[in-house]
């Protein structure tokens, strides 16, 4: 069995052509892997500790990731030397193409007279290689193509049998092929969108070259998802699951419902930090819409009592996460209790969770020498003490990926395409005291905030979204008076991965707009501030 339960002869690299990329703590590693799921290609990231004698597939090929590292140096990652018999493909991509060198020889790579950032001009040379197909990797590539670079070291030499079929003004060696087998280097990156052509690259080298099959759709992970739900539950078996009218639990309860029908239980608890209305909401949806079986807990006044007089953000975090297991405890025993003497009698024996594949990358991505595995909240985080099986419908997919799986399950388009919430609510968007007087100016505010860039036809191009109160004081002058009263803090992001993101800019005629609306209708906000940092440094929630 996997650790989400589920049998190796089921998993997705088993059921699919599966492209390895070897991560060698590239920021960039998810973007290769989604680069090839939009070539419909299934691909699976394992850090460059993986043994190769232990993989559970056979690869149809192997992308070695760029990283931020120097292969010469003593506590540089390498990758096991037995992925070159496994008699695939291989493409070396920045310090992947590096470590391919090095592997050869280890005077291949040396630190570069100048780094190479940004922009380059991709030339192609024919080499003097007896492979006549070498510069299939650059097939209907046109020469002199930008490309993305990002690299201090190169390569010195060409490693043995090797020859050059690519080259930039800095990096004569911008392109390597073997001249009998199918290894190819290259010191750019073109999975990042700055290269131009860059997915035409990576489609010639998992299509022509590992000749990779494109079958991997939602079309065929649903039927094969519901497959193997129903063979891992059984014809008895009971799931139970918190939803939050998130895309992510909307699709991870709608998938399960296709599979076991109500032996599924869904469970909403409202802790008082939802945005407005949205438990209301959220009923509705997912009972009368999508059919779904679902119980309510209203814990509001629970949660607020034990919030009360917490300032420190990791506390908070701290006191909703304990209480919220422990209602979720409470609640799946009674579903139990009253399902007794019908048709759905039995214990419930599994948990639904939401976990994506970026959360599981995370989970297991290369971090450096000392610290190779770090664990990220939303996998493995199954308390002990509750003695239920994890089951994770999604966790082999992308956000894009789940929300055409939902859009294909008939979920709405408002709510497959809804900005992410987080677990801890309006809590960590109140900056200091969550009293209610204090939710119900974030509410207010957000409410107004996220209807104007609806209403702009703006909300797909944002990735999320949200007003803030902030934990200060400040004078302003209202209804010719001075008043001393608090702050609104605005915050818009783009981002395809949430592990980096950009501020959204907005016309001034907006952000004037919605800071009228906010400071005139929202009562106890004077002044409406635009948080326009990046991630990093800032993240993408306030606390």
């Amino acid at each position: 069995m996997t650790a989400n339960g589920i049998s190796e002869k089921q998993a997705p690299h088993k059921l699919f052509d599966t492209l390895l990329i070897i991560d060698f703590g590239s920021q960039y590693s998810q973007s290769i892997a989604r680069r090839l799921r939009d070539l419909n290609i299934f691909s699976e990231v394992l850090p460059c500790t993986q043994r190769v004698e232990a993989l559970p597939f056979r690869p149809k090929g192997v992308i070695l990731s760029g990283g931020p590292y120097s292969v010469y140096d003593s506590d540089a990652p390498h990758v096991d030397p037995a992925v070159f018999d496994l008699d695939v493909p291989i493409l070396g991509i920045c310090y992947g193409l590096q470590e391919m060198a090095w592997q050869y020889n280890q005077q291949n790579v040396l630190a570069g007279e100048k780094r190479e950032y940004g922009h380059a001009k991709l030339t192609f040379d024919q080499g003097g290689g007896s492979t006549p197909s070498v510069n299939v990797l650059f097939e209907d590539v046109p020469s002199g193509t930008d490309v993305w670079m990002s690299h201090g070291d190169k390569l010195s030499h060409l490693p043995e049998s090797f020859s050059t079929i690519a080259k930039t003004d800095n990096a004569p060696f911008a392109g390597i092929a073997h001249d009998s087998n199918p290894y190819y280097g290259i010191q750019f990156h073109p999975e990042v969108e700055h290269t131009h052509h860059g997915k035409k690259i990576l489609a010639n080298f998992a299509v022509r070259i590992c000749k990779a099959r494109q079958h991997w759709t939602m079309d065929e992970f649903v039927v094969a998802e519901i497959s193997r739900i129903r063979a891992l539950v059984g014809q008895k078996g009971q799931v139970i699951g918190a939803v939050s009218g998130g895309v992510d639990s909307t699709v991870a309860a709608k998938l399960m419902n296709e599979a076991i029908g109500d032996r599924f239980h869904a469970v909403l608890v409202d802790n008082g930090l939802l945005r407005q209305n949205e438990a209301e909401t959220v009923h509705q949806t997912l009972t009368s819409q999508l059919g779904i079986n679902l119980t309510v807990v209203d814990a509001s006044e629970r949660f607020l009592a034990e919030l009360k007089g917490v300032f420190e953000p990791e506390e908070k975090r701290k006191i909703i996460g304990r209480n919220f297991i422990e209602i979720f405890q409470e609640t799946a025993k009674k579903i139990a209790r009253e399902a007794a003497g019908s048709p759905n009698a039995g214990d419930i024996d599994w948990l639904l969770q939401g976990t994506l594949y970026p959360d599981v990358i995370e989970s297991i991505a290369f971090r450096g020498p000392s610290q190779t595995i770090k664990t990220h909240h939303n996998v493995g985080g199954l308390p002990a003490a509750m003695h239920l099986k994890l089951i994770e419908p999604l966790r082999e997919l992308f956000k894009d990926e789940v929300r055409i799986l939902g859009t294909k399950l008939g979920i709405p388009e408002e709510l497959v395409w809804r900005h992410p919430f987080p677990g801890p609510g309006i809590a960590i968007r109140i900056l200091g005291e969550v009293t209610p007087s204090q939710i119900k100016i974030a509410r207010h505010a957000d409410r107004i905030f996220i209807e104007e860039i609806i209403a702009a036809g703006l909300y797909r191009n944002i990735s999320q979204a949200y007003a803030a109160v902030l934990n200060v004081r400040v004078v302003g002058v209202m209804g010719d008076k001075r008043v001393h009263e608090q702050a609104i803090a605005l915050r818009a992001v783009q981002t395809t991965d949430f592990m980096t993101a950009d501020w959204y800019y907005f016309e001034h005629s907006f952000i004037k707009k919605v800071s009228s609306k906010i400071a005139n209708e929202v009562s106890g906000i004077c002044r409406v501030f635009q948080d326009i940092t990046s991630k990093p440094p800032g993240t993408i929630e306030m606390e």
